[in-house]
């Protein structure tokens, strides 16, 4: 990078085989996904943590306080840090300019968005809502579009553990300018995801199958963002030029 211009990949070959990979990354972890809900692993797996008592970890401190609530305050205090760093830029934002650090930004907002319109849309309802689980609702799969279970609904996907997976499009934002951040930004991201999505399961909050969606429609809105960021480069490199310094070359 120049004088905080954006680059573009080396050549029109390495761009296709770059979107090619992670197109076959995305195709792959859907199917993977598919194969849990066909293989109708979610009960069992709740089963291992409630009863017809319900869920001995519902009300737990730790589980509650800290890895709820506390984790909610915390991704959204992230949230926050990237929309400024956008144009205060922190600690390994320095790296990217500003287009760039915009697309980190917008990536964890849309892909937040997109989880809560789905949960606000569903009708599936949580575990803990089950009469297997001492609840009223009866269990339907949450891609049966329509079907009222008894329930409260507005359970699916998994809202909570997008407090992690909501941040992966971080990676694609990286992975030019700073490969192993993005690595290590990711692993972050997808760790965050799975203990906060395996909180909520042992709670009786969500079901496996709602966290493992959640995780890759997050990861989609971030690819899908990077696609739409390099269509925008050259928008977004004239942005840069007019307002990063002209000391951010790398």
């Amino acid at each position: 990078m120049v004088g905080g211009m954006l680059t573009t990949p080396s050549s029109p070959r390495r761009f296709a085989h770059d979107h090619r990979t992670l197109l076959l990354w995305t195709l792959g972890i859907l199917i993977a996904i598919v194969a849990w809900d066909a293989g109708g692993q979610d009960i069992p797996l709740a089963r291992a943590f409630g009863s017809g008592n319900g869920f001995p970890m519902r009300d737990q401190w730790f589980f509650v306080q800290v890895l709820h609530e506390g984790a909610r305050r915390l991704g959204w205090l992230l949230v926050l840090l990237l929309a400024l760093g956008v144009w205060w830029p922190w600690g390994v934002l320095r790296r990217l300019d500003m287009g760039e650090r915009l697309q980190m930004a917008i990536s964890a907002l849309l892909a937040l968005a997109a989880v809560s319109v789905g949960k606000n849309l569903s009708t599936t309802s949580c575990p803990w809502d089950l009469a297997e689980f001492g609840g009223v609702a009866r269990y339907a799969s949450h891609w049966a579009l329509g079907v009222v279970d008894g329930g409260g609904g507005r359970c699916f996907p998994a809202g909570h553990a997008s407090a992690g997976f909501a941040f992966v499009g971080g990676y694609f934002a990286l992975r030019h300018k700073a490969p192993a951040a993005a690595r290590w930004w990711l692993t972050a991201a997808v760790l965050a995801g799975l203990v906060l999505g395996g909180a909520q399961q042992v709670r009786g909050a969500h079901f496996m199958s709602h966290t493992l969606w959640t995780g890759w429609l997050c990861w989609t809105v971030g690819w899908l963002c990077d696609l739409g960021a390099l269509a925008l480069r050259p928008r977004l490199a004239a942005l840069s030029l007019a307002n990063d310094p002209p000391h951010a070359a790398s």
